[in-house]
């Protein structure tokens, strides 16, 4: 092994600091209703190991207890994301989980692949092939949804002012050629 990747293997062992974004379950294995092993206030400092799967990291406790959050639990020391919104509740992470559990059915499983965007760690290439409607999490989305009076009170409540936006203009039809070029490729 060279030294570039030894000093790799050791890194990940020791892992990376994170801070978590709200008050989390770490979990005994990679999937939502694994037993608890503890319950995590917001703001804790967990060490991201190398485990993952699905949408689910390895951490570590200062108290010394690995186990499992979801991945967007943790945010980086110091990041405006880890700061919780108002009611206590990080911004996006609650959405960004629920979008996760859509994509992936509710359950994660397969290899693990580390992949990283910018700011979190994201979903890899072949999570997203996998990805399998979770029924469950569209009828709670769907329990969400207002209608139009609804979400005039609730512009009115929050003094939005009502504005008339021009819709953008229809694409044009394709044409019979490139629907037959299309079709040889």
């Amino acid at each position: 092994m060279s030294l570039a990747g030894a000093w790799i293997c050791a890194a990940q062992a020791q892992g990376d600091p994170g801070i978590l974004r709200r008050a989390v379950e770490l979990r005994e294995s990679p999937a939502p209703n694994a037993a608890s092993l503890a319950a995590l206030p917001a703001q804790a400092s967990v060490t991201r190991l190398a485990g993952r799967q699905g949408a689910w990291i390895q951490v570590r406790t200062a108290a010394d207890v690995t186990g499992w959050v979801h991945l967007f639990d943790v945010g980086s020391p110091g990041s405006p994301t880890t700061a919780p919104a108002q009611g206590g509740a990080p911004s996006g992470s609650s959405a960004l989980r629920g979008l996760t559990s859509l994509l992936t059915g509710g359950a994660s499983g397969g290899t693990t692949v580390p992949t990283t965007t910018v700011g979190i760690r994201g979903l890899s290439a072949e999570d997203i092939a996998q990805a399998q409607p979770n029924a469950e999490a569209v009828t709670q989305m769907e329990a969400l949804r207002q209608n139009e009076a609804q979400a005039r009170a609730f512009a009115s409540g929050a003094t939005l002012v009502s504005q008339t936006v021009t819709p953008l203009p229809s694409p044009p039809a394709p044409s019979n050629a490139s629907m037959a070029g299309g079709a040889a490729q």
